[in-house]
C-alpha cells in the first residue's frame, strides 16, 4: 500500500505564492502519473495540473502562467508552485499519484491520493 502525505497548504493573500508538495511512501518502481486536483465548497473536483507517463504537462485553462507542478523521483514526490493566487483559487487540493512497484517479484498497481491540503486565499 502506497500511501501519500500532502504539506504546504495554508491562508495567504491575494497575489501570495504557495508551495504544495505530496510524497509517496515505500518503494516505488515507476510513477505512469501525478496530478494535483481542487475541490471548491459547490464546485466539482478540477484537475490543476498534471503529469503523463511520457514526461508531458498540462494545465487547467484557470491555471496556466501561474501554476507550475514539479516531481523529484529520488524522493517520490510532486510539487505544486502556486504564484498570483487569488481568491477563486481556495479550495482542497488533492494529489494523485498512480504507479507500481514489487513485492516479492510480483508487480503491485496503485493509485494513490493524498488527505488534502486548505488553501485559502483571502485578504
Amino acid at each position: 500500500q502506497v500511501q501519500l502525505v500532502e504539506s504546504g497548504g495554508g491562508l495567504v493573500q491575494p497575489g501570495g505564492s504557495l508551495r504544495l508538495a505530496c510524497a509517496a511512501s515505500g518503494s516505488i518502481s515507476s510513477l505512469n502519473f501525478m496530478g494535483w486536483y481542487r475541490k471548491a465548497p459547490g464546485k466539482q473536483r478540477e484537475l490543476v495540473a498534471m503529469f503523463a507517463s511520457v514526461g508531458s504537462t498540462n494545465y487547467a485553462d484557470s491555471v496556466k502562467g501561474r501554476f507550475t507542478i514539479s516531481r523529484d523521483n529520488a524522493k517520490n514526490t510532486v510539487y505544486l508552485q502556486m504564484n498570483s493566487l487569488a481568491p477563486e483559487d481556495t479550495a482542497v487540493y488533492y494529489c494523485q499519484i498512480r504507479g507500481y512497484y514489487y513485492v516479492m517479484y510480483r508487480h503491485n498497481d496503485f493509485d494513490s491520493w493524498g488527505q488534502g491540503t486548505q488553501v485559502t486565499v483571502s485578504s
